[in-house]
């Protein structure tokens, strides 16, 4: 028999106890450590600027400041005349407005050091992870057309809300 539970101490019992929680702790956080974004809950931010709100949206989902660090929006900001093949130009004072609100609210994860800020969410190592099940077949849908389209499928993300809980597949 290999084990003996006659032999077997209290103190023994414990301390592998105590071992096998450890080991579960340091799992979770190297789990967290490999996931680009373990602070993204899926839901919309606590504080939420109007100007971004209806700016944004005004043209596409309004995309949570969390995904991209803050040399990021403050890039994309800065070329709002070239916004992804469209002039988005906004007054001064609402450009400064919008510019703090996501630097303020901006990922705080560390990221990789290049020469240029990611200025698509859909390049970031996070959005990859969390996407790498979804088939081509699917982007290719004449109804979700671009990665950059979370309505598609995240069917609250207008509301801010991108939890699985509210994802369906178009078909």
């Amino acid at each position: 028999m290999l084990f003996n539970y006659k032999n077997f101490s209290p103190m023994l019992f414990l301390v592998m106890l105590a071992m096998v929680a450890m080991m579960s702790v340091a799992q979770v956080s190297n789990a967290r450590a490999d996931d680009d974004e373990d602070e993204d809950t899926g839901h919309r931010p606590a504080v939420v600027d109007a100007k971004w709100a209806s700016e944004c949206s005004a043209c596409h989902v309004a995309y949570p400041a969390r995904y991209l660090p803050a040399e990021s929006w403050r890039a994309i900001m800065a070329g709002l005349d070239k916004h992804f093949g469209s002039n988005a130009s906004l007054d001064a004072a609402t450009a400064r407005e919008i510019t703090a609100y996501l630097e303020q609210n901006a990922s705080t994860r560390k990221h990789k050091v290049s020469a240029k800020p990611v200025l698509r969410i859909t390049e970031t190592r996070w959005f990859k992870s969390e996407h790498r099940e979804v088939a081509a077949r699917h982007w290719k849908n004449s109804k979700v057309k671009s990665r950059a389209n979370c309505g598609a499928c995240h069917t609250t993300a207008d509301k801010g809300d991108f939890s699985e809980d509210n994802v369906k597949r178009p078909k």
